[in-house]
């Protein structure tokens, strides 16, 4: 999926637009991302959050053009303009969502925050892995079914 491209067909610039809602691809079979998944749910959202499954019917449904072998491989969060974000970027825009935490994402959106976010990230796939050694290689995990 280009950013563009998925932009056009909506009628909307993805790069000028603002984002009205986002879609956080998660890992269902992973514990630490559906706890994630929760935390985020009971979150108070200055813009909406649809959790989906990555990997799931619904996931490849709403998002036909995405790499969905690489979207399992980290977070990825897909705005409603067709934006895509990856990895720590993910994770900075899933903050960005939330009401309580827009500040701190606005601190780790510059280059040294997105650095210790990165670090963040890292650390979460070391664990994922650890915990699911038989899903989990050097190239993330397998997407839920």
């Amino acid at each position: 999926m280009t950013t563009t491209a998925a932009a056009t067909a909506a009628g909307r610039d993805a790069l000028s637009v603002p984002v009205r809602r986002l879609t956080v691809l998660y890992d269902a079979q992973c514990p630490l991302c559906t706890h994630l998944r929760n935390w985020l749910a009971r979150q108070p959202q200055l813009v909406p959050l649809d959790l989906v499954p990555v990997g799931s019917e619904e996931a490849r449904r709403r998002f036909p053009g995405l790499d969905h072998a690489a979207a399992s491989e980290e977070i990825t969060v897909v705005g409603d303009g067709g934006q895509v974000y990856r990895g720590a970027a993910a994770w900075v825009t899933c903050l960005w969502a939330l009401a309580e935490h827009r500040p701190l994402a606005h601190r780790l959106s510059t280059p040294t925050g997105l650095r210790l976010a990165r670090g963040a990230v890292l650390a979460a796939a070391k664990y994922r892995a650890a915990q699911r050694p038989a899903r989990c290689g050097a190239t993330g995990c397998t997407p839920a079914e």
